[in-house]
């Protein structure tokens, strides 16, 4: 499992529209149109995707992410602070879930 994800896959992504060209060509439209600069900058929009791409743990768009925030001049300092973010929500999501618990425990012992 240690080589399943390699990093030179990331380049192939193209090859995922290859049985599929117009459902990949309509990701791709929705992908870059998601990524244009509108009310966030380009910069904004990196940085949110970096956090996500730790949110969702893919290290491909870790990869990806990580080279757009130095591209758009960002320093380890923004990117670790994204990544904390990240890591913050996903730890309160998973938190927050303990209500239900506490709720089926207090089903339970009605």
């Amino acid at each position: 499992m240690g080589d399943y994800y390699r990093e030179e896959d990331l380049a192939r992504f193209g090859q995922m529209g290859k049985h599929n060209p117009d459902l990949f060509r309509k990701f791709m439209d929705w992908y870059n149109a998601a990524l244009e600069p509108g009310a966030l900058s380009k910069r904004e929009k990196v940085l949110i995707a970096l956090g996500v791409a730790h949110a969702l743990q893919c290290p491909y768009c870790i990869d990806a992410y990580a080279q757009g925030c130095l591209e758009e001049g960002m320093s380890m300092e923004h990117i670790t602070e994204a990544v904390h973010v990240a890591s913050a929500l996903r730890g309160g999501a998973a938190l927050i879930h303990g209500i239900q618990a506490h709720n089926a425990v207090d089903k339970v012992s009605l």
